[in-house]
């Protein structure tokens, strides 16, 4: 009598999982392609977020880096023998030699080239020596004297690789980037 019970029981429970394994062959395949979309859209946002971040910290980086440069190569520096050819300028800091300085200092993924972004610059470095309110006298004859304040402004044309992303942030694809350090000279 036990028999007869565990093999009809036994029957019924082998049918029944089969006929409902047979109903649900497919749906794991479908849950698994919507779960790799979603997945795959996640990991590329996160690719395309850090390699924003990573340009960035290096336009904010160059921007001061940039400002230093221009501030201890003054006006006075080729006077008392503390700047040096170093291939960017000769004596002291110009409006062209600050972005060649922010051209070298560039790492690895960013785009120093003249067309990079559509025929144009994706980086730009402005250095000025505007004079302020409260600036020495010799900042309105001589704007880059020691005491005299400049200014670098670097920005960048961030690209996004993935359209999923982007369209979220701008409808182009690119993000404008830009940072502004300012200091005084020293000498």
């Amino acid at each position: 009598m036990l028999r007869k019970f565990k093999s009809r029981v036994w029957t019924r429970f082998a049918t029944s999982d089969c006929q409902h394994l047979k109903v649900e062959e497919g749906s794991s395949l479908v849950e698994f392609a919507l779960i790799f979309l979603v997945m795959m859209a996640m990991m590329l946002g996160i690719i395309d977020f850090c390699r924003a971040a990573y340009t960035y910290h290096f336009v904010s980086n160059a921007a001061r880096e940039a400002t230093r440069y221009a501030a201890v190569r003054g006006s006075t520096c080729a006077g008392d023998g503390s700047c040096t050819n170093d291939g960017n300028c000769t004596n002291y800091a110009t409006v062209t030699c600050v972005p060649t300085y922010v051209d070298s200092i560039a790492p690895p993924g960013i785009d120093t080239s003249s067309t990079g972004c559509g025929g144009s610059a994706c980086l730009t470095t402005t250095a000025s020596w505007t004079p302020l309110a409260n600036s020495p006298a010799v900042c309105s004859t001589t704007n880059n004297a020691p005491g005299c304040t400049v200014k670098v402004i670097v920005s960048y044309n961030f690209n996004f690789i993935f359209p999923l992303v982007y369209r979220a942030f701008s409808s182009t694809g690119t993000l404008t980037l830009s940072s502004a350090s300012e200091m005084i000279i020293v000498h």
